[in-house]
């Protein structure tokens, strides 16, 4: 224990404190167990260290933060880990990177049956289900996601503007007044755009100029490591789920033909569905259904988008990506923290089952929505909007 606490007592001196995620106030942290779920990359290890360094100093005591996939992990028990803990006093428990280790659940579930007085807080991939395992923990847990920046966090990271964020309601009822103000003190259309190129996952500002061959790479990470840690998969699967992942990425957003995409990787219909379902768990792309709700285990898609407009900008290579597909994957992305987001016919995109949306540029258009009730433009590259016709990046402001 004494190593890992050394460790711990050194990332603690050198996590930064000007900048929260916005789920740092959401979560409870008087609960006995939470667990945050999140994509690689997307902060959950800073946002423990911070709550820590916050809540308890930069010595504190009865306090221990440990990531699972640590190699002390591979010759020692999380669970006589805690046991120890207990005894010396230790109080709060952070466990990062718990889908490293193979029994985690078993043995967090026995730690909080045994001792009352502590309390855990685990982090692990997205794509970990915590109902699963040979323990059911999703009785116990409070559950939260991480996910990435908002185009509102992203300002504040860019030290350009400090702003609590705004409803759906808000932004449809008063996105005039909210624009006035916002630009007033942002140059909003070069910060998006910045945005929409390299804003998504914090890790961003170690290096701009590498970040998308950095983000490329976590994408791999997820899929040859995260993934087989926490499903049953071979490595012939796994190389499917990239072959599947290189289509999607070529032809995003598109309604797929399950049959012919089946038949294009070489995989039967109900693995395809469940590969797509393992790439939309674990953050990399974004699913649409008829109606709201998430991708089941036979539910065949309607759309599909990558998860963020990042990635549509690492996965373009030297090309610029395709502004329409960018514009559409941001208003997905976002929205969907919030509220449901359904597929429709009618318009681009359905919310909460009361709006219908429009993306598109500048001069955007009116006559594909008329006759529809509660419709609305959300429309890139301006900064006011007028009516029902919203600048785009406001609805970055959610979250």
């Amino acid at each position: 224990m004494e190593e890992l606490y050394f460790i711990f007592t050194r990332q603690l001196r050198n996590v930064s404190m000007q900048f929260f995620r916005y789920l740092h106030d959401k979560i409870d942290w008087s609960n006995r167990l939470i667990f945050i779920l999140g994509a690689r990359g997307s902060g959950k290890t800073t946002l423990l260290l911070q709550h820590i360094l916050k809540e308890f100093g930069e010595t504190p005591r009865g306090v221990l933060y440990a990531s699972l996939d640590h190699i002390w992990f591979s010759a020692n028990k999380l669970y006589d880990l805690g046991v120890d803990f207990v005894l010396q006093g230790g109080r709060y428990l952070f466990l990062d990177e718990v889908h490293k280790y193979k029994n985690w659940s078993q043995e967090v579930k026995n730690l909080y049956d045994a001792f009352p007085e502590l309390h855990i807080v685990l982090t692990g991939s997205s794509i970990l289900e915590i109902y699963r395992g040979k323990a059911d923990l999703s009785r116990r847990a409070v559950y939260y996601s991480l996910q990435g920046l908002s185009f509102r966090e992203f300002l504040s990271y860019e030290n350009q503007l400090m702003m609590e964020a705004v409803s759906l309601e808000d932004i449809l009822d008063n996105h005039m007044e909210l624009c006035s103000e916002i630009t007033k003190k942002v140059k909003i259309i070069p910060a998006f755009g910045d945005y929409l190129t390299y804003g998504y996952f914090p890790y961003y500002k170690e290096n701009i100029r590498t970040y998308h061959q950095r983000l490329l790479q976590t994408v791999n990470t997820v899929l040859e490591v995260d993934l087989p840690a926490v499903e049953n998969i071979d490595y012939y699967s796994i190389d499917k789920i990239k072959q599947l992942l290189y289509i999607i990425a070529q032809m995003v957003p598109f309604t797929p033909n399950i049959s012919q995409l089946s038949e294009k990787v070489g995989v039967s219909r109900n693995s395809l569905l469940a590969y797509l379902r393992y790439l939309e768990k674990a953050q990399v792309i974004q699913t649409l259904k008829q109606n709201k709700g998430k991708l089941g285990k036979l539910t065949k898609p309607e759309k599909i988008y990558l998860n963020n407009p990042n990635y549509n900008a690492a996965f373009a290579g030297k090309q610029s990506p395709d502004k329409g597909n960018t514009r559409e994957t941001f208003f997905c992305n976002q929205l969907s923290q919030v509220t449901e987001v359904s597929f429709t016919e009618k318009t681009d995109f359905k919310v909460d089952d009361s709006y219908y949306f429009e993306i598109g540029g500048r001069t955007k258009g009116r006559e594909q929505i008329r006759g529809l009730e509660n419709v609305y433009i959300a429309a890139d590259d301006i900064e006011l909007g007028f009516g029902n016709k919203i600048p785009l990046w406001l609805f970055g402001f959610l979250y």
